[in-house]
């Protein structure tokens, strides 16, 4: 059984909230959990406290037992201090679709 920590959508239309829960991953984003960690309201301003709660006893616990953190919030945890981000690089990201196909290409006939 592969464990996560993930966000789960809530509240109402345009104005979502979103638990920060531990699932299986199997289960669907919004479905059944195992336990709620916490809470995030992204409307609310960045520097405002509310933004953002999380039990740290109990995250620190569920990753000691192996539990992956999505991305979202493996971001939160780094801004936290708890666990490092590994910084994602993507240059192919940058090279407009034609160029890189052109390069592909050149690199296909040269081979």
């Amino acid at each position: 059984m592969s464990v996560v920590i993930r966000l789960a959508r809530a509240g109402t239309k345009k104005r979502p909230v979103y638990h920060v829960v531990v699932a299986d991953s199997r289960f669907p984003r919004d479905g059944r959990f195992i336990e709620r960690l916490g809470h995030f309201n992204p409307l609310m301003p960045k520097d405002n406290t509310e933004r953002l709660k999380l039990d740290m006893d109990k995250l620190k616990a569920w990753l000691a037992k192996g539990a992956q953190p999505s991305d979202r919030v493996m971001r939160f945890l780094d801004a936290a201090g708890v666990k490092k981000r590994e910084k994602r690089n993507n240059p192919e990201k940058a090279v407009p679709r034609k160029e890189r196909k052109a390069q592909a290409e050149a690199a296909a006939k040269s081979a």
